[in-house]
């Protein structure tokens, strides 16, 4: 049960020393941490309840707030400004 904290601790850190690093090198790691979020708030909803989940899905969509923006706009067609 405390093994999904653990994880989503690390995985916080790792998000801030990624959002440290200069603008080219943070795509690689970005994609790996985005994409691995979703399977871990689900994680830690399960262990922790819905109520967590959601706290940890708001802060995900806070985090990655420009991005998700970014594409929503590219994959609705509406226009993106690069």
């Amino acid at each position: 049960m405390a093994l999904s904290l653990i994880i989503a601790c690390g995985w916080v850190f790792a998000s801030t020393i990624v959002a440290m690093l200069p603008m080219r090198l943070q795509f690689p790691p970005g994609v790996v941490l985005l994409a691995s979020a979703p399977v871990l708030i689900v994680w830690l909803g399960y262990d922790y309840g819905w109520f967590i989940g959601v706290l940890a899905f708001a802060a995900f969509v806070s985090m990655f707030r420009n991005p998700i923006r970014y594409y929503w706009r590219k994959w609705t067609g509406k226009e993106v400004s690069e």
